[in-house]
Order: C-alpha cells, then sequence, then structure tokens
C-alpha cells in the first residue's frame, strides 16, 4: 500500500509539474500576445510552453546525463524523469543517442522557440522561415528518438501500462507532432497568400 501510494505520488508531482510549465507558458504567451489575433497568441502560447519544455525540463536531463545519469540522481527534476523511464528506459541511463538528440532540442529547438516568439511579436519578415525550421527540428527529434527503437522492436518501451504508454509515450510525444504540423501547415497558407499578394501587385504594375 505504502510503495503503491508513493509510486502514485511521484507520478502526480511529474504530471503537475508538466501542468504548472504549460499554465505558465500559456499565460505568459497570452501575455505577449494582447492586441494579436487569436491564431498568433495560441502560436505564442505553444512555444512559450515549448521553451520552456526545452530548458526548464530537458536541460536539466543533459546535464544530469553528463555529471551521472537520471536513475542515481535526486530532486524534482530527477524523480519526473525517473517516472518518465518507467515508459522509456533509455532515459534512466546515458544513452548516446538520446542525449545527442537532447543537446540538440535544447540548444537548438530552444533557441528557435525564442526567435520565433521575438519573430511574430515584432512582425518579423523571418518568421515563417524559422518557424519552419523549428517544426522539421521538432518532427525530426521526435522520428529519431522513437523509429530507431521501433526497428529492434521496441525493447526499451513499456507498452503493458495505459499509463506508461498511452499518456507518457504516446499522448506527450505525440502533442510534439501535432503541433508542428499545424505550424508547418500555417506556414504554408500564410507564404501561399504572401506570394499570390505579390503576384497581384506585380500585374498591376505591368
Amino acid at each position: 500500500m505504502g510503495a503503491g501510494w508513493e509510486l502514485g505520488a511521484v507520478a502526480g508531482r511529474s504530471l503537475l509539474l508538466c501542468a504548472a510549465l504549460l499554465l505558465a507558458g500559456c499565460a505568459l504567451g497570452l501575455r505577449l500576445g494582447r492586441g494579436r489575433g487569436s491564431a498568433d497568441r495560441g502560436v505564442l502560447a505553444w512555444l512559450c510552453y515549448d521553451a520552456l519544455v526545452h530548458f526548464a525540463l530537458e536541460g536539466p536531463f543533459v546535464y544530469l546525463s553528463f555529471v551521472g545519469n537520471v536513475a542515481d540522481s535526486e530532486g524534482l527534476i530527477a524523480s519526473l524523469w525517473k517516472e518518465y523511464g518507467k515508459a522509456d528506459a533509455r532515459w534512466l541511463y546515458f544513452d548516446p543517442t538520446i542525449v545527442s538528440l537532447e543537446i540538440l532540442t535544447v540548444v537548438l529547438d530552444g533557441s528557435l522557440a525564442l526567435v520565433l516568439i521575438y519573430a511574430i511579436v515584432k512582425e518579423k519578415y523571418y518568421r515563417h522561415f524559422i518557424q519552419i525550421t523549428l517544426c522539421v527540428c521538432e518532427l525530426y527529434g521526435g522520428w529519431m528518438t522513437f523509429f530507431p527503437d521501433w526497428l529492434m522492436g521496441s525493447p526499451n518501451l513499456n507498452t503493458d501500462n495505459w499509463l506508461y504508454f498511452g499518456v507518457y509515450l504516446v499522448f506527450f510525444n505525440s502533442v510534439w507532432v501535432l503541433m508542428p504540423g499545424l505550424l508547418l501547415w500555417q506556414s504554408w497558407v500564410e507564404l501561399k497568400k504572401m506570394y499570390y499578394k505579390g503576384t497581384s501587385a506585380g500585374k498591376k504594375f505591368q
């Protein structure tokens, strides 16, 4: 009973921390997007949450991986990754592929998210170039995280428990497929509008 309660408490704390980051990201994004359209406010909320996850959760994971490993570490962030490690064991110990991807994610994706936030708020011309680049990086990271393990028959993934498989692996990771996919579609539509607008303007002066 005590052990089961402890396991439930750890999962609860981990999910609460994720929820707190989501609320903080949404609040910051909506504040930055005041006076803008609903689509941009939503994008800013996502980007702020995305940056917080990269820097506040994945950054410490990289640090813990270099000073030791998650399994032997203590603290709130370590307990969160230990909990996630029940779904994907590669996060508990130094897996070179995972750590390499996380370094790229923290440094590149986190920085691109900040640049994109600035580009949207300041209405910079390079907004959609950065948006497309960030989305491709996010999708590449997800692909390289899971596909190599799938090719080996998923030896590190726990697919028998509904919480570990359905929530930790499927839900949390599919968010980083869905949102980049939607942002890529948004960039496609906006670039298409810009093209036809420029074409129409050019014809008027011919």
